[in-house]
């Protein structure tokens, strides 16, 4: 079996770079994800950018890495949750 195989194809490697630069682009302008976090955390959305950033840079970095990946889609199954769950209870 080729080692693409093996690791799950190129696909989630390429979306858990892609998360992980998405989460590190939260540090960077944090600007750009104000709008987008002030309706699931109306109180202190400045602080929950950062913390969003750091968990979708740790979650996209273990999805990227074939031997954590399966940790890191259940970690991102549950920050979707845990954000579904904040915007429901904002609205």
């Amino acid at each position: 079996m080729s080692k693409s195989k093996k690791s799950g194809g190129i696909l989630p490697k390429v979306f858990g770079i892609g998360l992980a630069a998405t989460g590190a682009a939260h540090f960077v302008v944090p600007e750009a994800f104000e709008g987008i976090t002030k309706r699931p955390f109306p109180q202190d959305t400045k602080t929950w950018i950062t913390r969003n950033g750091a968990t979708e840079l740790v979650v996209g970095a273990a999805i990227a890495h074939p031997k954590t990946r399966k940790f890191g889609l259940v970690s991102l199954g549950a920050y979707v949750g845990w954000l579904g769950y904040n915007i429901a209870r904002n609205s």
